[in-house]
């Protein structure tokens, strides 16, 4: 498939979840909106606009559900990282997370402080930390992991499952393009 359909699908199937998906439980809405006609709007054409909406609708549902274990999508992703036995250092969690290392420094900081990982000095780097969770880290990680992938599952619930599939590996490749 070319890279021009794939950027078509990829804003069709997006358009399609957003005007489709009963998201209204997720996201709070002014009951003026739908009256304006901002969805007959030109910027529900841009891909990036719709990206963001369809994340933020996406992040607000994860962190709901990620709430009755104390995270939210951040947190969740450098304790899951940290729980797959990768051993990620504090700046391989920022790249990859693309955020900035100050950032992870009081993420990890916040989980240290749970007992839900723990910095070691890197075998391979006396210089720097890796993350590493610890029993109750890896635990926790798991049982959030299920909250979260029921909250995907009910954000994407209109999809079905070779088009969720579909848009996993659309939006990999956009995610990794080196990949």
């Amino acid at each position: 498939m070319s890279c021009l359909l794939k950027s078509q699908w990829l804003t069709l199937s997006i358009v399609c979840f957003i005007h489709e998906v009963g998201y209204d439980l997720c996201m709070p809405k002014p009951a003026d909106v739908a009256a304006t006609g901002l969805r007959a709007s030109a910027l529900t054409d841009d891909l990036s606009f719709l990206l963001a909406r369809a994340n933020a609708i996406a992040l607000s549902a994860g962190n709901a559900a990620l709430a009755e274990h104390g995270l939210k999508a951040r947190s969740y992703s450098v304790l899951s990282l940290a729980a797959d036995g990768a051993g990620p250092s504090q700046r391989e969690l920022a790249e990859f997370l693309r955020l900035d290392p100050s950032q992870v420094v009081s993420l990890v900081d916040d989980l240290q402080s749970r007992g839900l990982v723990e910095r070691r000095p890197d075998p391979a780097d006396r210089r720097a930390n890796v993350v590493i969770a610890t029993d109750a880290g890896r635990a926790l990680a798991a049982a959030a992991r299920d909250s979260a992938r029921s909250a995907e599952e009910r954000v994407h619930a209109q999809l079905s499952a070779d088009e969720r599939q579909t848009l996993t590996d659309l939006l990999r490749a956009l995610a990794f393009p080196d990949a």
